[in-house]
């Protein structure tokens, strides 16, 4: 079975990742972050969004989530954010259960949430009966795969800052939007107003780690803490850090996040061709969402894994591309299409 459009987190890890563990793997150093490695990274991370930040290393990206909401969330208060957001159906009820907090969710066609959706949820300000709103969390890209652009991130951010809430950006796949967006990491996030990110590297070719940056520092005092009782404090933190140094030293979450959202749009133009494939979106970064005959789906999964969900739109199949897809695999792919057409 091929599992080359089952998900990015099925590809392996960048060999120039794998060179920076290695280098990381001599000699012995402090533990804990108190090594050259980490600060190297963080000073990676500075020059990507300037001084004026805090960021720590976790494991994961739910660990990332969790611990970002947690640290400035009090437990009667409450997040809102699209109702298929990661943190929302993906995460087996972490924020909820480690936060104390309510996640309220927004129905969306697109993945994607505005002040629209955000605003009903605020009549609730100052009322001792309801969990209190305190948070806006998207996605960029969405879970859907489309993208919030930098006008529509800040309306959400000076929105939400008017009415005293904070906003967390699930970036987990940030480099296929800095790509797709033409815009460096600084403009869609601080630029905009966020106040905190998750900013991910397993999706774009790490071995394992993600971050969570403070452009708002006052949020983030007390974040050693949380990550050390969240258990998200790695010991040989050399290991994620030099991952890091590469990662973003280098520019590669820019160039994989390219090549990835480049192998979706080759994907998408060969899709097209196909009778009977209706896209539920236009690509716009990495993923592709489809609906197909059935027949042809069930003579792909013969060969290829990739999810199907249910959804209000029906059967939807989710087809992703990596740093790692070639176009091979997607003419490879298309092979068992054609020949079942």
């Amino acid at each position: 079975m091929n599992y080359t459009f089952a998900s990015d987190n099925c590809a392996g890890t960048d060999k120039r990742i794998m060179k920076a563990i290695e280098k990381a793997n001599e000699g012995f150093t402090l533990s804990y972050g108190d090594d050259v490695y980490t600060k190297a990274a963080v000073e990676a991370f500075i020059k990507e969004f300037g001084n004026d930040i805090k960021v720590y290393f976790v494991y994961n990206g739910t660990g990332a989530n969790t611990l970002a909401l947690g640290s400035i969330l009090k437990p009667y208060q409450a997040v809102i954010t699209p109702a298929f957001s990661h943190i929302s159906v993906d995460e087996t009820g972490a924020p909820e259960k480690y936060t104390g907090c309510k996640i309220i969710t927004c129905a969306t066609e697109t993945g994607k949430i505005g002040i629209e959706d955000i605003r009903p949820h605020l009549d609730v300000l100052g009322t001792v009966h309801h969990s209190q709103p305190k948070v806006v969390s998207i996605t960029n890209p969405t879970e859907e795969g489309t993208l919030y652009n930098t006008d529509e991130i800040k309306e959400i951010c000076d929105f939400s800052h008017e009415h005293g809430l904070y906003v967390h950006m699930d970036g987990a796949r940030i480099g296929n939007a800095a790509a797709a967006l033409g815009k460096s990491l600084k403009e869609i996030t601080a630029d905009c107003g966020v106040d905190v990110l998750s900013f991910g590297g397993t999706k774009g070719g790490m071995m394992f780690g993600e971050a969570v940056v403070f452009f708002n520092k006052e949020l983030g005092v007390d974040f050693g803490y949380f990550r050390k009782n969240g258990t998200q404090l790695h010991s040989k933190m050399r290991f994620i850090s030099a991952q890091f140094e590469a990662y973003l030293g280098d520019k590669m979450y820019l160039d994989n996040g390219k090549h990835a959202n480049d192998m979706c749009r080759y994907f998408y133009e060969q899709l097209k061709k196909i009778e009977g494939i209706e896209f539920v979106h236009e690509p716009q970064a990495n993923g592709i969402f489809i609906k197909m005959p059935k027949r042809l789906a069930e003579e792909a999964l013969k060969e290829y894994f990739f999810y199907d969900m249910d959804t209000k739109e029906g059967k939807v199949m989710r087809l992703m591309c990596s740093f790692a897809t070639k176009k091979e695999d997607i003419d490879d792919f298309m092979r068992i299409l054609i020949q079942n057409k």
